[in-house]
């Protein structure tokens, strides 16, 4: 089995930046894919970004590009969030998939974390 911890949420202004992590733990796990989505009040889970353990261009949704950067550091992944927007208020969820593959799909991810809350005032 393998957990997932989050961490680094909270509260900042419009135009702020925020990062939050994600620690994997458990069984080894090192040869797969992690991702970020987040879920904001009524709406559907949703990709924000994800990155292989091979080292391959990291995938993110469009909203996000040239503003949110994913990377990682073993088993730990970080993504960091900059000129953030009210629209980027969620839960954001960190993911890992068996298959080292940058999955925009939240079904192929096999373990997910509890969420961190990302609150974005204007």
């Amino acid at each position: 089995q393998v957990q997932l911890v989050e961490s680094g949420g909270g509260l900042v202004q419009a135009g702020g930046s925020l990062r939050v992590s994600c620690a994997a733990s458990g069984r080894t796990y090192s040869s797969a894919a992690m991702a970020w989505f987040r879920q904001a009040p009524g709406k559907e889970r949703e990709f924000v970004a994800a990155i292989t353990w091979s080292g391959g261009t990291p995938e993110y949704t469009d909203s996000v590009k040239g503003r949110f950067i994913i990377a990682r550091d073993n088993a730990t992944v970080n993504l960091q969030m900059s000129n953030l927007k009210p629209e980027d208020t969620a839960v954001y969820y960190c993911a890992a998939s068996r298959s080292d593959i940058p999955w925009r799909e939240s079904g192929m991810y096999d373990y997910w974390g509890q969420g961190t809350q990302v609150t974005v005032s204007s």
